[in-house]
């Protein structure tokens, strides 16, 4: 049943858009908890409000007092930068939503001049302002508006793509500046307000409530975001996400919309995370994560039973990268991280936040369990390569005569290696092509994965993969397939199948 890869390919792309780089490691850092650095500047010293906001149910009926404490700190951006005519703009969410971007004269035959506006929020009183990097990115020019009217020209600092987050700075003294809450301490129906610049309009509040916490939905970045109501649009990006107490949260970031405007689900990176940022790009410019050398994924119930563990929190290490630390500190596939130095691990994105938020030289513990037996183990985390990493893949989940029915298999030849762009090191069968009506791709698997292990046996070929198909004892498979440069694990399940 060999079919064309090439067909399949894009498909395949998608599936594995979702998966992000874990060699780095995170921890949501409270007031307390900042990660250290051997850097020549100082950290910002922000205003920091951890108490605990006030739940009392009697409703307010105003919110006054909160805005007019807390507006003076939310500030417009306006930013003028130049976008190549041959960019896909279909490849930029934030754009999409966020952008509120006009275009100008055309310079030259392949650009154009963009015009847009976003907001910002004002953390140090001599001139350091929080915003978002998809705001500021490729600006020629920034111009800071604050809520009084004063204009200033902005320089940016540092960014950081991976949590979106930007730090510019103008030069004034005496500014109003917010005070940032543990974002750790929010909860869901807190009472939330949303204070940007949506549509250029002027400064805009809108009320709502914490609708989730620990999204993550945008693909291949930190993500731990707040979800909201508040409604959010179009020149929010870079606005402050205030508790009732008018204590920062979060910076409003991203929608969820299928018209460009609010529908309800917006997002803002939290204020913990923001400030771990923003206390790197004070000292040095850039953001260095952590980096153990592990894919990761997290642990189905179908996974757990698959490999023997009684649990279903934790993050399953689908690939250890060779040489690294992990590889080092004797860390195998199929193992589960249950513990990152002494704080227990969720699931695979948790624990990719908290490495990436390790500082590169610290010495951690983890403890994992193999197959049922928990070990402890040591070892000294990385600086995450800027091409190599550990990847946190998505989760996936998918008695006869054969398993894996639907699913055609090929060798892996010069030609699809070359294609599929797999090291000359790896050995395994290609799927040529899976039955959109089966178990299997009901479980995730698509035409272009390298099948490289069933039910743990190694997969050199395709005749490996059908011999191990065969006579199947349960209905269940655990199946290692590879695409797009990562690893991960399915489990297929055909007993609902005919």
């Amino acid at each position: 049943m060999k079919v064309s890869i090439s067909e399949c390919l894009r498909e395949a792309a998608v599936m594995l858009g979702e998966s992000a780089f874990i060699g780095a490691a995170a921890l949501i850092l409270t007031s307390s908890g900042y990660a250290q650095s051997n850097a020549q500047n100082p950290p910002l010293n922000l205003k920091i409000d951890s108490a605990q906001v006030n739940r009392d149910q009697t409703l307010t009926r105003s919110f006054a007092p909160t805005i007019q404490k807390v507006g003076p700190s939310v500030v417009q951006v306006g930013v003028t930068s130049k976008r190549n005519l041959s960019e896909d703009p279909d490849m930029d969410f934030f754009r999409r939503f966020f952008g509120n971007r006009g275009f100008g004269t055309i310079p030259g035959p392949g650009t154009q001049i963009q015009r847009g506006l976003g907001s910002g929020v004002i953390v140090s009183a001599d001139g350091y302002i929080l915003t978002n990097n998809h705001v500021v990115e490729n600006a020629s020019e920034i111009e800071v508006t604050l809520n009084d009217g004063r204009h200033f020209a902005g320089k940016v600092i540092g960014t950081d793509p991976k949590t979106d987050i930007a730090l510019i700075k103008i030069n004034a003294a005496n500014l109003p500046v917010i005070s940032l809450a543990d974002s750790d301490g929010v909860e869901v129906g807190d009472v939330v307000l949303a204070i940007g610049n949506p549509f250029g309009i002027g400064q805009t509040v809108t009320e709502g409530i914490v609708s989730a916490t620990h999204r993550a939905a945008l693909g291949n970045m930190d993500e731990d975001f707040i979800q909201t109501d508040a409604a959010i649009n179009p020149g929010n990006s870079g606005g402050a996400l205030v508790d009732a107490d008018g204590r920062l949260i979060g910076i409003n970031t991203a929608i969820l919309s299928g018209s460009g405007g609010n529908q309800g689900i917006g997002f803002a990176v939290p204020s913990n995370l923001a400030r771990w940022v923003t206390d790197s790009l004070v000292k040095t410019g850039r953001v260095d994560r952590g980096f153990l050398g592990v894919t990761i994924q997290s642990l189905t119930p179908d996974l757990a039973t698959a490999f023997k563990v009684q649990r279903t929190n934790g993050a399953l290490v689908s690939d250890v990268v060779s040489g690294g630390p992990a590889d080092r500190a004797g860390i195998k596939s199929g193992d589960v991280i249950i513990n990152f130095n002494d704080t227990a691990v969720e699931d695979s994105r948790q624990l990719k936040l908290r490495v990436a938020e390790t500082p590169p030289g610290s010495k951690v513990s983890l403890v994992i369990d193999r197959s049922g037996e928990q070990k402890t183990l040591n070892l000294t985390v990385e600086k995450l390569p800027e091409e190599n990493a550990a990847r946190e893949q998505s989760p996936s989940s998918g008695t006869k005569h054969e398993s894996l029915a639907g699913v055609g298999v090929t060798d892996l030849d010069q030609n699809l290696r070359s294609e599929l762009k797999a090291p000359q090191s790896l050995r395994g069968a290609v799927v040529s092509e899976v039955s959109p009506d089966s178990a299997a791709y009901t479980a995730g698997m698509r035409a272009g994965d390298v099948i490289l292990e069933i039910n743990h046996k190694p997969i050199n070929n395709a005749q490996d993969a059908i011999a191990a198909t065969q006579n199947p004892t349960s209905n269940q498979t655990l199946v290692k397939v590879w695409s797009n440069g990562g690893s991960r694990y399915l489990t297929v399940d055909e007993s609902g199948q005919q």
